[in-house]
């Protein structure tokens, strides 16, 4: 008896509880949305692609009623995630009915350039468009990039950023046909690094001839400061400075002197003559 009795006692108890826990949810989802609170999640540099005027027009559109039990969470959630600029949202709803949603936005790693294409690239590796509002200060990238690149122009990036004397002198990268490009604040020159290996050992050896040697010399001097090749770096004059004009004088000279040699630096090669090109002298026939 006393263990029916029981058994009675638990069953009117959940009943109950199950009542009101009904009636506080139907009460709960009939209020209004009192507050709507936008969490931008601090990145590792402040980015404003959207703000919270943007969020809330959204989450306006997304419950006009404004009541809290018409509101879509997953689906709002969704919409959020799908903005090109943000890299994670989260939506919940407090006791209290209040809205909260956490949204952290991507940071671009680098801008890039490539043909008709503008559109920035982040840290993974993942392109998104430029917005008309905001413009994100970062390294300017051009030329056909290719996307298995991004990651490692990202690194290459932060390599610059993180040095003093990287962040001094590197404005941009370039992509040609032989690799790439640095290019500088300082003078006219490209700093030829090839491929995205040893990127460390390449920026020092810049540093150390730029300490060196290059602090000595006017900028304009060179079109180019090659350190993609293993223990050395390798200097291209520009033709267009005054001072540059007795040197290559002297190296035009010098390679006048070696067969062959002289041709080729005047953009003429001769070519030789062949037989098929000389015209044949007529055959005399006599009649016998």
């Amino acid at each position: 008896m006393k263990k029916k009795f029981r058994i009675l006692k638990i069953l009117i108890t959940v009943i109950i509880f199950g009542f009101l826990l009904s009636f506080s949810l139907k009460r709960f989802n009939s209020k209004p949305m009192e507050k709507v609170a936008v969490n931008m999640i601090n990145t590792s540099q402040p980015v404003y692609f959207i703000d919270e005027k943007d969020v809330r027009e959204i989450v306006r559109k997304s419950n006009r009623s404004g009541i809290v039990g018409e509101i879509n969470i997953p689906e709002l959630e969704k919409k959020l995630n799908s903005l090109p600029a943000v890299d994670s949202a989260n939506v919940y709803l407090n006791l209290n009915g209040n809205l909260n949603l956490d949204i952290k936005q991507k940071v671009p790693a680098f801008r890039l350039t490539k043909g008709d294409e503008d559109f920035y690239v982040d840290e993974n590796g993942v392109e998104f468009p430029i917005s008309k509002n905001y413009s994100f200060p970062c390294m300017l990238v051009s030329g056909n990039v290719p996307r298995e690149d991004y990651t490692s122009i990202a690194e290459l990036v932060q390599t610059i950023e993180k040095d003093p004397f990287g962040k001094k002198f590197f404005i941009g990268i370039s992509k040609e046909k032989g690799g790439y490009n640095l290019l500088t604040s300082q003078g006219n020159y490209k700093v030829e690094i090839g491929d995205l290996d040893n990127i460390p050992l390449k920026v020092k050896g810049f540093k150390a001839f730029v300490e060196k040697f290059l602090v000595y010399q006017q900028p304009e001097k060179y079109t180019r400061v090659s350190v993609k090749y293993s223990n050395q770096i390798v200097t291209t004059l520009n033709p267009h400075f005054a001072e540059n004009d007795s040197i290559l004088k002297v190296g035009n000279r010098e390679l006048a002197k070696i067969p062959g040699q002289s041709a080729a630096n005047s953009g003429r090669e001769k070519k030789p003559e062949s037989s098929a090109s000389k015209p044949k002298a007529k055959e005399k026939k006599s009649n016998t």
